[in-house]
């Protein structure tokens, strides 16, 4: 009966009996028993509340904080920003070829099915086109622009090197993953490496996997970045010819200018060297009197340009695309503070958290440890969930752009199979989260003249995932047909 007390239920309209109907039996679902719940729903005309439980309490969001995120990105840069790749040479040295990285996630991204390798044929002709083959050229990668932190601190080892945990850096290639081949026919010895795709050079394995007749993928790549050794461990199915599972790419800087190199060696030029700017940048971390670039820019030859932001923030709420999230975290913070020596990471949570202060929207319930909600020490309350999303829709220039980037519930992305179905099937857009002992959803829920922002998050429940999300599903369909 105590927890009955901890809702706060505010009622509109005479046929709202709540207090012994949707909530409670959400509250008391055998699955929440050791729960922490807190739920907001927020009618967005008025703003008022409409249902309330411990909507103010700190809660790990998990992947709903990808809400904040694209967020706070679409404000600051606008639906149709993009990002952009150059290729030039030295001015000092013109037998130098600079790629100069800004932080595009999408570059050789297979998220838009584009070609992945677009970058290197198109850079590559350009530059065939302008450059003489009579001399031997180096590569020098400039993806210092974010530093090489680019893993959060706040991530878990089990995460760190896999392909939902990829590093983010000012060059980004191939979505930072990569995936690992096996033949799994033989059940009596450890899944057979074949290869991967892309190659990466030197990288090698320290294969412990086994296989499983459940045919179930388990299998997860460790290692930290900038490392080529990885080890390989859990099970993944037996009787495959070709089975595949992603990791992380160690250094994708060095990664794209290897590959450059070899599309130039292709078409007839001679390439030496290939570096990035990673040593010159660590060489200089510590330094009182720190140096000038080790190197000029000259004439730029080449520019790829990325999708613009409305496509990349959809790719992030529909796919929970973590790799794009960090990206995004991260280039806000080096526009709060250029000096690329400043952690971008920190200067973008100090960045977020600002911005919405200054609208009026408490933080105070916020602790962000990352820009995609891997990080469990992650926290945010249901309200100020809703809070956002009732500025996004009502106060916004970019309103329907961040509406519609959200998946419809039972039709896209991570909402394909959630009320699937149901009447609100298509009237509910919403972001979910998971990782350990965390279930949430928030967004939007519109069904004709009752249109409502919504959040819902339970830590730490003790039954099983899809019994949690069947409980989310009844109490939103409880909320529709009840008010």
């Amino acid at each position: 009966m105590i927890r009955y007390f901890l809702a706060t239920i505010i009622l509109l309209g005479t046929g709202f009996g709540y207090s012994q109907t949707a909530l409670q039996r959400f509250i008391n679902h055998p699955s929440l028993k050791h729960a922490s719940v807190g739920v907001s729903v927020v009618e967005l005309k008025s703003g008022q509340h409409i249902v309330s439980h411990d909507a103010e309490k700190s809660l790990t969001p998990a992947s709903t904080l990808k809400l904040l995120t694209t967020a706070t990105a679409l404000e600051t840069f606008g639906d149709n920003y993009r990002y952009k790749t150059e290729a030039g040479l030295d001015a000092n040295d013109p037998s130098r070829i600079l790629v100069f990285g800004s932080g595009d996630p999408t570059l050789g991204s297979e998220a838009f099915g584009e070609n992945r390798n677009a970058f290197f044929i198109n850079g590559t002709e350009a530059l065939a086109k302008v450059l003489p083959k009579d001399k031997e050229y180096t590569i020098y990668v400039v993806d210092n622009l974010f530093g090489y932190d680019g893993v959060a601190p706040g991530w878990t080892w089990i995460d760190i090197g896999n392909y939902y945990a990829a590093g983010a850096y000012g060059i980004s290639i191939f979505d930072n993953s990569y995936r690992l081949f096996f033949n799994t026919t033989d059940r009596n010895s450890c899944p057979r490496i074949l290869r991967t795709e892309p190659e990466i050079k030197g990288l090698t394995f320290q294969n412990s996997l086994s296989l499983n007749s459940t045919g179930s993928d388990n299998g997860y790549i460790y290692g930290e970045p900038f490392s080529y050794d990885r080890a390989v461990r859990g099970n993944i199915p037996a009787g495959r010819t070709e089975f595949s599972i992603k990791g992380d790419i160690p250094d994708p800087g060095l990664l794209l200018g290897q590959t450059l190199a070899d599309y130039l060696s292709r078409v007839g030029f001679q390439i030496g060297n290939v570096e990035t700017a990673r040593n010159d940048y660590l060489s200089e971390i510590c330094a009182t009197d720190r140096k000038s670039t080790p190197y000029r820019v000259g004439k730029v030859i080449f520019t790829q340009v990325s999708r613009p932001m409305k496509d990349i923030i959809r790719e992030i709420n529909v796919e929970s695309n973590n790799h794009y999230a960090e990206h995004l975290i991260r280039t806000m913070g080096r526009y709060n503070k250029g000096d690329i020596y400043t952690d971008p990471l920190e200067a973008g949570i100090e960045y977020t958290e600002e911005f919405w202060k200054e609208r009026g929207i408490s933080t105070s319930s916020l602790q962000m440890f990352d820009g995609c909600g891997l990080a469990p020490q992650n926290a945010v309350s249901a309200q100020f969930l809703t809070d956002l999303l009732v500025y996004m829709y009502n106060r916004s220039s970019h309103s329907t752009v961040f509406f519609n980037s959200l998946p419809k519930a039972g039709q896209e992305g991570t909402l394909r199979s959630f009320l699937r179905n149901t009447k609100l099937t298509g009237k509910v857009v919403a972001k979910s989260g998971s990782i350990g002992g965390v279930q949430c959803f928030a967004g939007y829920l519109i069904d004709g003249n009752k249109k409502y922002a919504f959040a819902v998050m339970v830590n730490k429940f003790n039954g099983t995932r899809p019994q949690v999300r069947g409980a989310i599903e009844q109490f939103l369909l409880s909320v529709d047909h009840n008010i």
